[in-house]
């Protein structure tokens, strides 16, 4: 027996790290990959450098040593980590080179200071959130100007210290931004979003502007001119807005639209719904809830043009002059329509629907009153 032991292969001293990460490699579940690295300090230290995504809820000490042991990781997501501080940041921008992707969302102790700090250490950042943390200004957007030029995807809502200036600093050095959350940053206007329009115009697939105020027709008319693989726009709230720009948009040679918000737009009118749905051919989700002014007419004549619409997902809750007719009218160029929100439409109730025969795609779940569950797409 002791002879035995002592000719039995030793795996540490016989395998080379690169065989072991090809082990670990094979692993499929994080579950399996965690018990890997229970083996012993060596395989734990390779488990820790080979991860690539972490999501975890740290304070300032464990966000030290999350910084010292996954120093290879690529995705990290800290969002809700009330505790952690610019010391944090700081770490993870002096030892997380490779990292591309940052969560912080609603970490509301960071300031430019520690975020400028990563976006110095982390010059391949692709994506970054930010969601909440009012203490950001457009310094931080001058610091992602000028060191993460790959940036893609930036989360800003409810930074309501980034202002118009700071998006133009910002697409004069990020020219590959994919998608643009500014949603409730109430100090945005025109000026900053036609410039994001002109500087992205290629590769901007996503914009949200939720609740800022201060947009009018001349950022519609320049994401209309410009953006032309432009698939999301949400615009909910932005009450400036009226139908000729809006009439731009759905116009445009553009027909890349797949999902429109514009909700509590209160200046759109019939004629623009109508266009939207008429001329944007890959339309599949719309959101015109609490547009008060929207009638009937908005779907009135559009089955004599022989197109059928895309249409998956529609809200028009709080629109008290549509009725079961425009419904129906709907339902005459549109069956693909999966979801139906009616909640707070006094004109068309269940009841009403099923006196007038109205035939719904089968698959179509209707909201009368708020018993369905939104589905994500809407939200």
């Amino acid at each position: 027996m002791a002879g035995e032991r002592h000719g039995a292969v030793q795996i540490n001293e016989t395998l080379r790290d690169d065989e072991l990460r090809a082990i670990l490699a094979r692993l499929d579940s994080d579950k399996d990959k965690e018990v890997f690295g229970l083996v012993c300090k060596r395989w734990l230290h390779l488990q820790s450098t080979d991860r690539r995504r972490l999501c975890a809820r740290a304070g300032p000490h464990m966000l030290r040593k999350i910084a010292a042991r996954f120093t290879r990781i690529l995705e990290l997501d800290l969002s809700q980590s009330v505790g952690i501080t610019d010391a944090g940041m700081v770490a993870i921008g002096s030892v997380l080179s490779s990292l591309q992707s940052l969560d912080v969302s609603f970490c509301r102790k960071l300031t430019d200071k520690g975020l400028s700090a990563v976006t110095e250490g982390c010059r391949d950042l692709r994506s970054l959130y930010l969601t909440g943390c009012k203490s950001v200004t457009d310094a931080l957007l001058r610091a992602l100007s000028l060191n993460c030029q790959n940036l893609e995807v930036l989360g800003l809502e409810g930074c309501t210290g980034i202002t118009d200036s700071g998006l133009v600093v910002l697409v004069d050095g990020c020219h590959k931004m994919k998608h643009l959350d500014i949603n409730k940053c109430i100090n945005v206007g025109d000026s900053g979003v036609a410039s994001v329009s002109k500087a992205c115009s290629l590769s901007l697939k996503t914009l949200k502007l939720m609740d800022c105020y201060k947009l009018g027709d001349i950022s519609i008319l320049s994401l209309a001119r410009f953006c032309i693989n432009l698939e999301t726009l949400a615009i909910g709230g932005c009450r400036g807005l009226s139908d000729e720009s809006m009439k731009s948009l759905a116009a445009a040679p553009n027909h890349n639209l797949r999902t429109l918000r514009m909700d509590w737009c209160s200046n759109l009118s019939d004629s623009t719904v109508k266009c939207l749905l008429s001329q944007c051919k890959n339309l599949e989700v719309l959101d015109i809830g609490c547009c008060e002014e929207v009638t009937d007419a908005a779907f009135q004549g559009l089955s004599n043009e022989g197109n059928e619409l895309v249409l998956k997902f529609l809200k028009v809750t709080s629109c008290p002059k549509i009725t079961v007719a425009g419904i129906s009218m709907l339902l005459e160029s549109c069956k693909s329509l999966q979801y139906l929100d009616v909640r707070s439409c006094p004109l068309v109730t269940e009841a009403g629907c099923d006196e007038a025969g109205v035939q719904f795609p089968k698959w179509c779940k209707v909201n009368y009153d708020g018993r369905l569950i939104e589905p994500d797409v809407l939200v």
